[in-house]
């Protein structure tokens, strides 16, 4: 999975999976422009990375706003010429029920997880189409496919990415453009992290996010990125509208019991 020759933008690729997805394109030769609203974590990313060789250069935007991908896209084009690889990352997670979430919460979830990858394609496609053809890859959540309780706005975005992938993957195909989303289970970023330090028990909920995985562990971002590049990749040439699971075993426990051990000898070997 050589990537010499290929310009690729990563969104939210400052931290965790994409900051992980970045790196693995930087060390397969890729051109990566790393797109984030956090500058300081971006800056420092770019900073970090490319002192194993290489210049990665950070473009900081709120990818979820309109005026700010419009200007972005020439931007990236203009410093590489060209974009062949788009990687829509960028999320944010936030919780509540439908009656606690507020609208202005919901729109900031769907604008970041959903609007973003959206605006993100719509700006890129063109660029992409000049090159021949390229790839898509989206970062979902098994929560595109299942749920879990005072989650909704985030549910419904990834959901939604799930519903975007398949109509830009049929709807592209003709411009040699594969579209694929990846779904990645509980994985050992900020955002999880940021999550279970709001809690009482920080350790016991990452140990209960673990727990749900066969393997008993959070899943590192490094697991996704290589998932991500290789969707990107040549490898990967048919394959296309696909959504896959990078969940460790977490989606095919019956009622979350596959995992669980008893003392009736049910799960015991």
């Amino acid at each position: 999975m050589d990537f010499a020759g290929k310009v690729i933008v990563v969104t939210g690729g400052a931290n965790g999976i994409g900051k992980a997805t970045v790196r693995e394109f930087s060390a397969r030769q890729g051109a990566v422009a790393i797109v984030d609203r956090d500058e300081k974590a971006g800056i420092e990313t770019a900073r970090e990375i490319s002192a194993g060789g290489g210049n990665l250069p950070f473009f900081p935007a709120d990818v979820g706003l309109r005026a700010q991908v419009e200007k972005l896209i020439p931007d990236i084009v203009q410093k590489f010429g060209g974009i062949d690889i788009l990687v829509n990352n960028a999320g944010i997670q936030r919780y509540g029920s439908v009656l606690s979430t507020s609208e202005e919460v919901w729109d900031e979830v769907m604008a970041a997880n959903l609007e973003s990858a959206y605006l993100m394609s719509k700006y890129a496609i063109p660029e992409i189409r000049k090159r021949g053809g390229g790839s898509i890859v989206i970062t979902g959540s098994v929560q595109s496919f299942g749920a879990i309780v005072n989650s909704v706005a985030y549910v419904v975005s990834k959901h939604g990415l799930l519903g975007l992938t398949r109509a830009m993957a049929l709807d592209h195909a003709k411009h040699n453009i594969r579209v694929n989303l990846v779904c990645p289970g509980a994985t050992d970023t900020p955002m999880v992290r940021n999550a279970a330090a709001a809690s009482d028990d920080p350790e016991r909920v990452l140990e209960a996010c673990a727990s749900m995985h066969a393997f008993k562990r959070l899943i590192r971002p490094e697991e996704i990125a290589h998932v991500i590049v290789f969707l990107a990749s040549d490898l990967a040439s048919f394959v296309t509208g696909e959504a896959v699971m990078v969940d460790g075993g977490m989606m095919i426990a019956c009622g979350g019991m596959a995992f669980q051990e008893s003392g009736t000898g049910a799960g015991k070997e």
